[in-house]
């Protein structure tokens, strides 16, 4: 009987834990979702004065928004391409090859990660400052590729780990170049690596602040745009599109998720 009772109040107590975190993981993304439907139009935008939509119809009027939002997927979209090109290709040929100073190139993937992105930041600037390059959509996605670079490294030599080299040994010795080989078995077999990367990639650069401050210009991005409205309140109409932003991000969620259980069935 008191090892009953000590099982219930242990699970009382684990679902308790389990809610304080949930509240603490989603009450914030509850409040922009909540905020982008108050009908208050004076700032700071905080005082509830009903339930409207209109904030999503004005976020279609808010071109310099939408314009930043652009930038953003652009930017994203690009570098996340570039950095799992050249990320999976590092990461392939570091793998197969052995030569001088392999261990300090390892260890020097590192620094991009560890290191604070304010002196990362500092540094893409002085670099293009150096070499004359313009800060604008240019450089933003040069330093975006150079911070996402080793994120897809990691997971693709994550995967490579576990990986089999005497297929392709068995496609070279039936016919199959180098070349082919590589799209056709070991690209396929690198896949979620690779994936996993770019997802990976892509979520750091659409999230980016800090290095994107130093290396913009004049092209602003949405986070940035989200920084500057800070000053003065953000405005509800922000609060829509990250909501917009919300939604489509659990609909690509659940949607992968959703792929996942059709292939483990």
């Amino acid at each position: 009987m008191k090892r009953q009772r000590n099982e219930r109040r242990q699970k009382r107590i684990n679902i308790i834990f389990c809610a304080l975190v949930y509240i603490f993981l989603f009450l914030p993304i509850s409040v922009i979702v909540v905020n982008s439907m108050n009908a208050t139009t004076s700032k700071p935008y905080l005082t509830w004065k009903g339930f409207t939509l209109d904030w999503y119809a004005r976020l279609w009027d808010n071109t310099a928004l939408l314009e930043a939002f652009g930038n953003t997927m652009i930017i994203a979209v690009t570098s996340t391409i570039l950095a799992t090109i050249i990320g999976t290709l590092a990461a392939v040929g570091m793998y197969k090859y052995k030569f001088k100073g392999k261990s300090i190139i390892d260890g020097l993937l590192y620094i991009p990660v560890v290191i604070p992105e304010i002196v990362l930041g500092i540094s893409l600037l002085t670099i293009f400052a150096r070499v004359d390059i313009p800060r604008g959509m240019l450089t933003l996605i040069l330093a975006h590729v150079t911070f996402c670079v080793p994120y897809v490294i990691f997971n693709v030599r994550a995967r490579l780990a576990g990986y089999d080299g005497s297929i392709e040994e068995a496609s070279l010795d039936l016919g199959a170049n180098r070349i082919v080989t590589f799209f056709e078995i070991t690209l396929p077999v690198l896949a979620p690596g690779i994936s996993g990367g770019a997802l990976l990639a892509f979520t750091l650069s659409i999230d980016d602040v800090i290095i994107s401050y130093f290396v913009n210009g004049q092209t602003m991005t949405y986070p940035l745009k989200v920084m500057e409205s800070i000053k003065s309140g953000v405005a509800p109409d922000v609060n829509a599109l990250s909501t917009i932003i919300l939604i489509g991000t659990i609909l690509f969620v659940i949607l992968t998720q959703g792929n996942l259980f059709k292939k483990a069935k």
